[in-house]
């Protein structure tokens, strides 16, 4: 299974930088890596750095033709349109990779409850708050 994004022009890859980070471009980027963590062929493509990947798609340069840049964020699954317009959730993506949607939200469960890197530093004994142990 692979997965490309087409994104529209953005500063950086994912669009997550500057000073109004827009949260569903955070939500996505966090949801490839999931992607990627579970064994997934991930692409993911800016017009404004990588135009040559639109330029060499097919299906893509098909699409931009009759939707103009309307149909993007644009999500190929194996050569395939599959969400146009819009950023496909965890689900969605999970259900394409013929990965299980209710493990994909137990397992974000599991990771916010688990204390790794998330929630309030520990307080040291002087009142300050203690450096937070690595997860990684």
């Amino acid at each position: 299974m692979k997965i490309q994004v087409f994104d529209p022009p953005m500063c950086c890859s994912t669009g997550v930088c500057g000073p109004s980070v827009d949260p569903e471009l955070v939500r996505f980027a966090a949801d490839l890596d999931w992607l990627k963590h579970q064994g997934v062929d991930v692409e993911r493509n800016n017009l404004a750095q990588q135009a040559a990947a639109f330029a060499g798609t097919p299906i893509v340069l098909e699409t931009l033709r009759e939707h103009g840049n309307e149909c993007l964020p644009l999500t190929l699954a194996d050569g395939e349109v599959v969400c146009q317009g819009r950023y496909p959730t965890r689900e969605m993506l999970a259900g394409l990779a013929g990965l299980d949607a209710e493990k994909t939200r137990d397992a974000g469960a599991e990771a916010e409850s688990s204390g790794c890197c998330c929630g309030a530093a520990p307080q040291s004994s002087g009142g300050k708050a203690a450096k937070k142990p690595s997860c990684c």
